[in-house]
């Protein structure tokens, strides 16, 4: 509306500057109404009269006169004269006509681009709204998912009190149960310690009373017949295995140890036997040194017999492994020997075959044997003490068949243990040993 009311006022404006031109023009003529119609516009213009026309009466009392040439032509020149006027006027006029009529179609061309802005605007504003509309939405979103996030975490936190609490509890119960099992495996030693004596002393008596009875009262297993090592038994026309009559070397001390008969050819003297746990291999050095244990069953021949014979003629080791999923392993070396007690039965070993390992469990060059009461390793910590048992340890080295022994199920990462590294590692006990010797030229 505004819009139109804007035209006309233009239109007054320009068609009153017009009048005032076409007025100041004639002002000096006598008046007379010419009217233009235009569009919706219409335009009426004064046009002067002549002052010197003269009046009608004056006209009718003088019709000589009127005919007059002189008369005549002079008003013939103003006639003349007016209708220049008036058609200059009237040029002027149709020219101002045009930009009139150019004015309106920028002005209506103006109209639709504001119209077209206006509707623009509007649905800009009504897209603000749905963005400020969806903003509020989610920004009520964010607070609900805010508050059930602390929520949350709270309960979390809670929860998290709650373990700590129970994890300190549960290492509680954990340290009770650790003192608890050092105390029991204590009494274990010592059950283990009675046992083996009281089978020392069932031994003693047995072989007090063997020995007061006929010689032919001993087992079907045991031979009366002396020999320097098994070796010598089976080439004497010993076969069978069992229990053998061996004596020291330059000496008539005897000793009795179990002999292989069948292994890899026979003739194998045992110094070791690991199978059942029934005898505690926590020795002294003195134990060690004359040997302990059934030759039937576990038993330690004693260092002192395998130094003085294996240093008589060149003999070779064999050790036989079991593990407790059933596989067997063995590692063979090609010559073995131990020194004297002088430097503590220092092992020496040498050319190593077999399916237990590539590298030696035994560390080399050759240790000294330790034991708990005789710490002659290569570490400040006493391995005999801390892993149990007696062996040739270095710093207490990859093997120790003389660990505790740890039954099925219990017998992983237990580094007390029987353990044979370059096998099964470092923390698994195996279940059975064997030791064994015999003469290289067999």
């Amino acid at each position: 509306m505004w819009q139109l009311v804007f035209f006309t006022l233009s239109c007054d404006l320009v068609l009153a500057a017009a009048y005032n031109n076409f007025r100041r023009g004639m002002d000096s003529m006598g008046k007379r109404q010419y009217q233009v119609q235009q569009g919706s516009c219409s335009y009426t213009f004064l046009l002067p009269e002549t002052d010197n026309c003269r009046s009608t009466s004056s006209y009718a009392s003088s019709a000589v006169q009127r005919d007059s040439p002189l008369d005549y032509d002079d008003s013939v020149q103003r006639l003349q004269v007016l209708e220049d006027i008036m058609e200059n006027n009237t040029q002027w006029l149709m020219k101002v006509l045009n930009q009139t009529t150019r004015l309106e179609l920028q002005l209506l061309e103006h109209s639709l681009s504001t119209s077209k802005l206006e509707k623009q605007i509007l649905d800009q504003t009504s897209e603000i709204n749905k963005l400020q509309d969806k903003n509020s939405f989610l920004e009520k979103k964010v607070l609900d998912m805010e508050d059930k996030h602390i929520v949350q975490l709270q309960s979390i936190k809670e929860e998290k009190d709650q373990l700590q609490v129970l994890v300190s509890k549960q290492n509680s119960i954990i340290e009770e149960l650790e003192k608890q099992l050092v105390t029991a495996t204590v009494n274990s030693s010592v059950l283990q310690k009675q046992q083996h004596d009281l089978m020392e002393t069932v031994h003693n008596l047995l072989t007090m009373i063997s020995s007061s009875s006929a010689k032919n009262s001993f087992s079907a297993k045991e031979e009366a017949v002396v020999f320097r090592d098994c070796a010598e038994a089976f080439k004497s026309g010993r076969t069978a295995n069992g229990i053998y009559t061996l004596v020291f070397p330059n000496s008539t001390e005897e000793i009795k140890a179990y002999c292989d008969m069948e292994t890899a050819g026979g003739g194998w003297t045992i110094i070791q036997r690991r199978e059942d746990g029934s005898v505690d291999f926590q020795r002294t050095w003195n134990e060690y040194k004359v040997g302990f244990g059934n030759p039937s069953g576990e038993h330690w021949l004693g260092n002192e017999f395998v130094f003085q014979v294996t240093n008589q003629q060149p003999y070779v080791l064999k050790i036989h492994l079991k593990d407790w999923e059933g596989n067997e392993a063995y590692s063979l070396y090609e010559h073995f020997s131990l020194s004297s007690e002088e430097f503590n039965y220092r092992i020496h070993l040498q050319g190593l075959t077999g399916t237990a390992g590539k590298i030696s469990s035994i560390s080399q060059p050759g240790n000294d044997f330790s034991t708990k009461d005789a710490d002659n390793d290569k570490c400040i910590c006493k391995c005999s003490q801390m892993l149990t048992g007696g062996w040739w340890f270095d710093a207490c080295g990859p093997s120790n068949l003389n660990g505790m022994y740890y039954p099925q199920r219990q017998n992983t990462n237990k580094f007390s243990g029987i353990k044979w590294y370059y096998w099964k590692g470092s923390g698994y006990s195996l279940k059975a040993t064997t030791m064994m010797i015999r003469p290289a030229g067999f």
